[in-house]
């Protein structure tokens, strides 16, 4: 079963382009994959979970950082545009994209930063302490999907992936009509979810999808590393889980600020 995300398509488009097949990792595969040393990835040129750790924490450390100094410096609103319009264009580029480019998914990380230490700072400004409660409130769910995963209390499943899917679907259908409806009169106010009455359903409906979108990179990533994918991928992997992960925290900040305004 492929990814959904086209950020992992491309990990599976690379490996059969090498001759290799995706398939499901199995138990003792996984196992060996997590008790592998670091250093293997140098030695077979494969992807390991350390690789994509690795990758994964320095784009949270230049969104981080680019964040914080945008949310000091109260930049406003022309830099939450440029940021959101350069991450979005950088991000549809890199998700389609045949090769990995680190260079430009740094700068990705970057521009996610200054919109989002941007948007927070805005955020915390109408709502004193809004961005702590959605911080906490993200990483409980990351920890959260992350122990349900790997203790199989969750299960990627072709009929798991579907629902997902068609729900994100069905999410969206509601979240544009609510947005055409705001702007004819029809709403509260709310903005993206200016639809009366819909504002707390969507909002919670959009965390919930971001929340369990996670455990579909989880899941793509162990069978992305049990089949072979080159070290470079780990690049891949970690703008996935960016993507996922900003889309969670924006849902909840947005979820904080819909209940807190009621």
């Amino acid at each position: 079963m492929q990814s959904s995300n086209p950020v992992f398509k491309r990990g599976y488009a690379a490996l059969e382009n090498r001759g290799g097949t995706a398939v499901a990792p199995s138990t003792e595969e996984l196992n060996d994959l997590y008790n592998a040393p670091a250093a293997s990835s140098i030695r077979t040129g494969r992807m390991t979970i350390d690789d994509v750790v690795a990758r994964t924490a320095l784009l949270f450390a230049v969104l981080v950082g680019v964040g914080a100094l945008a949310w000091t410096l109260q930049l406003g609103g022309g830099a939450l545009l440029i940021g959101f319009l350069g991450a979005m264009g950088l991000g549809l580029y890199l998700s389609f994209s045949q090769k990995i480019k680190p260079g430009l998914t740094i700068t990705y990380a970057a521009l996610q930063g200054l919109a989002l230490g941007t948007l927070s700072q805005m955020y915390e400004t109408a709502y004193d302490g809004i961005v702590g409660q959605a911080l906490v409130a993200t990483i409980a769910a990351i920890a959260g999907v992350l122990w349900a995963y790997k203790s199989k209390r969750i299960r990627v499943t072709p009929k798991f992936t579907r629902v997902l899917i068609g729900s994100l679907f069905g999410y969206l259908i509601l979240a544009v009509g609510s947005l055409i409806g705001s702007f004819f009169g029809l709403g509260n106010g709310m903005g993206l979810y200016g639809l009366s009455g819909l504002g707390p359903i969507l909002a919670v409906a959009g965390v919930a999808l971001a929340t369990f979108f996670l455990v579909l990179d989880f899941d793509q990533i162990e069978k992305m590393i049990a089949s072979g994918a080159t070290q470079e991928q780990s690049w891949r992997a970690g703008f996935g889980l960016m993507v996922t992960i900003v889309w969670l925290y924006l849902e909840v900040l947005r979820l904080i600020s819909i209940l807190r305004r009621d």
